[in-house]
């Protein structure tokens, strides 16, 4: 699907500002949606909005297909009866200036089971017949989801792998009696997952009613400890008791010796073949129903993927295996029609790699803030080599913000030396042609006006920030997702600056 010349911002909803502990869909969301809109921005990016695990990765969720109750907006509950102002003021504090994820689940659980218990316990026959349509209208997903995240709150939230063997290897008997012994948690879960859709619907109708389309992101993978896993053992490899019998990771590069070992269950694509991919298409058919436009991490390992076997502490004694390829994304145009999708192309991508891309006319993406070092695709990162199909960045949730980038001296914190660094700067400033000006709104100047049809930039970057804002650094377990944006940071001036831009480069 070919895109129109536009550019966005890329801001996880989670880093939005606001005054229950982290960023949420409510008041702030849609000013969001208003700057993006005063600015000539015509993309909103976010992260995966699933339901995060251990380590509260948008990337490792306990469902590919279901939303995060930390997104619902408290405000709204109240506004609409659920629950009142004398609620949410004696919940806990919890800091405003990052998420503090462990003091918002604590401030912001009791609230959303109080909400729930209301809703349940007093709902009128609308709200109430609009709760079950949603019910039944998202069953093949949501009551896997709502059975699965009930038994894991009964269970202490240790894994499945860990629960009692009836209910983890799904016996009849065991589905039906741990249904009727939760049902009250079930239907919790289930109306948050009702208040996320209508709150998230809600401010994409804002979107659309401002000219805002919303890039979403599939991870290619899902996590171990999920309802998807649980729920559809036969579509991974396991072994006799559950946990993986491969992994998932990428090889050992130039940016790390060992690789990295991400350590979700590995596909098993010749069942997945059998059933007509129909796992994947419902996956997506979810996805669509959340956004405008998908990007799909990791696009590669769908042409071929690195497996490492289940006792590999690293990921250097792997292989590469062939993925579905074309045939997969086949399945889903014949039952879904024109895909609205960016490939994440980034590593090592082979010519195969393209080819799919190319015969389905996704867009790839390219990182400017890679451009200038000894990144093996600097060039083509470079705006001179860029084509209109393209998707360009300064940076994105895994890089430095640029003024970090920018900022860093190299070293042993560093993939590059303090002798890359100088090269590096001397290049940028010669190739991008400037002296003293602020480095962030050099590079977004230059993904603006270059030929590619979409240009899209962190938050971050667009505010000018360092290194203290960074959203997510691979290869460690805590610390991210962190970041949120200051309250007072959306200014008229700022928007106007970008509205000049978008206008001068006609997106």
């Amino acid at each position: 699907m070919k895109f129109p010349r536009a550019s966005g911002i890329l801001l996880h909803p989670t880093s939005l500002p606001g005054p229950h502990g982290i960023g949420d869909l409510g008041r702030e969301a849609h000013r969001f949606v208003d700057f993006l809109h005063a600015a000539g921005h015509k993309l909103w990016q976010v992260l995966p909005l699933n339901p995060t695990g251990y380590g509260d990765s948008p990337f490792q969720c306990f469902s590919a297909s279901a939303g995060n109750p930390l997104l619902i907006n408290l405000d709204a509950l109240v506004e609409r009866g659920i629950l009142n102002k004398t609620d949410l003021k004696v919940a806990p504090t919890v800091p405003a200036e990052n998420v503090d994820y462990g003091r918002v689940i604590v401030s912001k659980f009791p609230l959303l089971q109080r909400a729930a218990e209301r809703f349940l316990e007093s709902a009128g026959t609308t709200e109430r017949r609009q709760f079950e349509e949603f019910c039944q209208a998202n069953a093949d997903w949501l009551d896997d989801f709502a059975l699965f995240m009930a038994c894991k709150d009964a269970h202490e939230l240790v894994a499945w792998t860990r629960w009692p063997a009836d209910i983890a290897s799904r016996t009849p008997d065991a589905l039906r009696q741990w249904s009727v012994r939760l049902a009250t948690e079930i239907d919790v879960h289930k109306y948050w997952q009702y208040e996320f859709s209508r709150q998230w619907q809600k401010l994409r109708d804002y979107a659309h009613g401002r000219g805002i389309q919303i890039i979403g992101d599939v991870p290619i993978y899902v996590a171990h400890d999920s309802a998807d896993v649980w729920a559809h053992r036969e579509f991974f490899l396991l072994d006799a008791r559950g946990n993986p019998a491969r992994m998932s990771g990428v090889p050992p590069d130039y940016f790390s010796a060992t690789g990295q070992l991400w350590g979700n269950p590995i596909y098993n694509w010749a069942l997945m073949k059998e059933t007509g991919y129909r796992w994947w298409v419902e996956r997506f058919r979810a996805a669509l129903r959340l956004y405008d436009i998908v990007r799909i991490d990791h696009f590669r390992g769908f042409e071929a993927y690195w497996e490492i076997p289940a006792h590999e502490t690293t990921a250097i004694h792997g292989q590469w295996v062939k993925g579905p390829g074309a045939d997969l994304f086949g399945a889903l145009k014949s039952e879904l029609g024109d895909l609205p999708i960016i490939a994440e192309n980034l590593g090592v991508i082979t010519p195969e790699v393209e080819a799919i891309r190319h015969q389905f006319e996704f867009p790839g993406m390219a990182i400017l803030q890679f451009a200038f070092g000894n990144d093996p695709q600097g060039p083509s990162f470079r705006p001179h080599n860029y084509g209109r199909d393209l998707v360009v960045y300064t940076g994105t949730h895994d890089n430095d913000t640029v003024v970090g980038w920018w900022s860093s001296k190299g070293g042993a914190d560093s993939t590059r030396t303090p002798e890359d660094v100088v090269k590096e700067h001397a290049f940028t400033r010669a190739y991008l042609g400037f002296r003293d000006e602020p480095i962030h709104w050099v590079m977004i100047r230059a993904i603006l006006a270059s030929v590619a049809n979409t240009a899209m930039i962190p938050m971050q970057d667009v505010l000018g920030l360092g290194s203290q804002a960074r959203m997510n650094l691979p290869g460690t377990p805590s610390g991210n997702w962190r970041w949120r944006c200051p309250p007072d940071a959306l200014t008229e001036e700022l928007a106007g600056r970008l509205l000049e831009l978008n206008r001068m480069y006609d997106r």
